[in-house]
């Protein structure tokens, strides 16, 4: 029995040992190489670049007071419509002790001469009556007297405008309300109920009340590479999408490439502009499922979204195409390996080609290969061919 066992035993380990000995060497041998297969295909080819930027209106302005002092009423909040001339805040003087006082002293002054020359007036007017003067020197102290009730009318106004920015003949075109100079949606408000604000002069810009767009007349800023800026012309157009808004796409036209470049992390780009129209692009059946749900949300556009802009730099139409993989270049010229042969034992024969625009993936063919020829392509690595 125990020989038996011992026999069993070896002829075992003779079997595992021959059973390693066929697979080291079936790995040993050498593999025929096994490459992708591609055929032309006639098809749209377009090369086309994306610039990040982010929307803003055209027309955005900086609403400031006429004078300083301290605000005093609110009237609108961001997101509120206003027409030019529209009330937005209202500011309270804070009169300069200086210019008070002289206004002051002004009124006293003139209130002084209105009274003597009120009483010249009727003594001059009793000589008159009883003929005792001329009308040429009556005529003299009554102008004398009608100039001394103007100034007297002068300094109060002028002493209400130091006190509280606004007089009773003016009261229409008060300094102290702060209006909308442009027709618009006001983004912003940054100032609150009690701000000290100042006007703007040669040394300071002065507080911002409001700031005021034309959110109906939209542009897109960009940077583009110099490297791709020389395709660029004027009047090209541009499909914008919208980071908070990824299912809608808008229509622009390229109007303005900034003739110097600016420097940005270690590149030259030059800035764009384009102008956006607030139309959504279509986008077949499904598309427009979906551009019924966000039609509303196309009318809200907000100022400071970031966006794509998609541009065509190059395009032909029903070009015969393949991968770009599959072209090889050589000595300024490019090639391509033609299928031959059988599936089992395939051929290779190179062939010299004239090739097009290229858009990063398939490249045109111009000529040297037909549309019913394959090409090889890559090779497949071990794992794929497992």
């Amino acid at each position: 029995m125990k020989k038996y066992f011992k026999l069993f035993l070896a002829a075992l380990v003779a079997l595992v040992f021959i059973g390693m000995f066929v697979f080291l060497w079936q790995k040993s041998q050498p593999k025929a190489d096994v490459y992708e297969v591609f055929t032309p295909k006639v098809m749209d080819l377009r090369k086309t670049t994306v610039v990040t930027g982010k929307i803003e209106p055209r027309n955005e302005v900086n609403v400031k007071p006429q004078i300083s002092g301290i605000i005093a009423e609110i009237m609108k909040e961001a997101g509120d419509h206003v027409q030019a001339g529209e009330v937005i805040a209202r500011v309270k003087v804070i009169p300069d002790m200086q210019q008070l006082s002289s206004a002051q002293s002004r009124v006293r002054l003139a209130t002084v001469n209105a009274q003597q020359a009120k009483v010249d007036l009727e003594r001059e007017q009793v000589l008159f009556d009883k003929g005792l003067v001329s009308a040429d020197e009556y005529d003299k102290i009554r102008q004398a007297y009608n100039q001394s009730r103007e100034e007297l009318t002068a300094a109060n106004d002028q002493l209400q405008v130091v006190r509280d920015g606004v007089s009773r003949t003016n009261a229409s075109a008060s300094s102290t309300l702060v209006r909308s100079t442009i027709s618009g949606l006001i983004l912003d408000i940054p100032v609150k109920v009690g701000n000290s604000v100042i006007l703007s002069n040669t040394f300071n810009d002065g507080t911002t009340i409001a700031t005021v767009a034309n959110m109906g007349d939209l542009i897109f800023r960009g940077n583009i590479d110099e490297t791709e800026v020389g395709s660029l012309v004027t009047g090209m157009p541009m499909q914008i999408t919208i980071g908070a808004m990824q299912n809608l796409q808008f229509e622009a036209t390229l109007e303005y490439i900034a003739p110097k470049a600016v420097e940005s992390n270690g590149a030259n780009q030059f800035e764009l502009k384009a102008a956006v129209r607030q139309r959504l692009v279509d986008a077949g059946e499904k598309g427009m499922k979906q551009l019924g749900k966000n039609r509303t949300q196309a009318a809200q556009l907000r100022s400071g979204y970031s966006a794509n802009a998609s541009i065509v730099l190059a395009e032909v139409k029903q070009a015969l195409a393949i991968p770009e993989s599959a072209i090889e270049f050589a000595d300024g010229k490019t090639f391509v390996y033609v299928v031959k042969g059988t599936d089992k034992h395939p051929e290779y024969e190179r062939r010299a080609v004239t090739t097009g625009m290229s858009d990063g993936i398939n490249i045109q063919i111009i000529s040297g290969l037909k549309k019913d020829e394959q090409v090889r392509g890559p090779k497949v690595i071990a794992e794929e061919q497992q």
